[in-house]
């Protein structure tokens, strides 16, 4: 454990954000579930539903940098993709 004030300061911020970050990760993980999991079940409203909620809290995610942004683009472009062929289907 560090010795300094600023040091032990810094390692208290540092297993705040990690909480904070290991909440927003495991959220993202469960929309992006929630849209594969309506997906797979062929429901287009359920599904429509969940990527709107999922496109948003990617893009929270992406804004507080927990996750890069250009993975948050990615994830929702491929589950709007899905969503969309569905729709089509």
């Amino acid at each position: 454990m560090a010795n300094h004030t600023s040091a032990i300061k810094r390692h208290k911020q540092n297993l705040k954000a990690r909480e904070r970050n290991r909440r927003v990760k495991t959220r993202v993980k469960n929309a992006i579930k929630a849209v594969r999991q309506a997906v797979s079940g062929k429901d287009p409203a359920a599904a429509e539903q969940a990527l709107v909620s999922a496109s948003s809290v990617l893009d929270r995610a992406a804004t507080k940098k927990v996750i890069h942004w250009k993975k948050a683009a990615r994830n929702i472009s491929r589950l709007t993709l899905a969503v969309n062929a569905l729709k089509t289907a």
